[in-house]
């Protein structure tokens, strides 16, 4: 498989913005195909932040399950990772409650 070319974001855009061709593109950066030019062109788009990333359809890693335990003394642990990654602070506090899926947490 050929290596992935990487071209300057900025320099991509502002080619873009400057109304060159796609075939000057092309020449330019070095891409083969149009298809190559609009990946880099929208890659560079969400790396400068002008663009929404499109999240995969199969899940993405903020809503994959991971396994939490309980402490002797009845506490919930959940992984640093976890707590980092669902942004909640060492004050927060959460009512709990069972449902026909299992149990739920809600921020208080």
């Amino acid at each position: 498989m050929p290596k992935k070319k990487k071209a300057d974001s900025k320099t991509l855009i502002k080619a873009v913005e400057a109304g060159k061709t796609q075939a000057e593109i092309m020449s330019e950066f070095g891409y083969k195909s149009s298809a190559q030019v609009k990946t880099a062109y929208m890659n560079a788009l969400i790396e400068a932040g002008k663009v929404t990333p499109i999240i995969g359809g199969r899940g993405s890693k903020a809503t994959k399950a991971k396994a939490v335990g309980v402490g002797k003394r009845g506490s919930i642990i959940i992984s640093k990772e976890m707590v980092d990654r669902l942004e909640i602070g060492a004050d927060e506090k959460f009512t709990i409650r069972k449902t026909k899926a299992g149990i739920a947490l809600k921020r208080v």
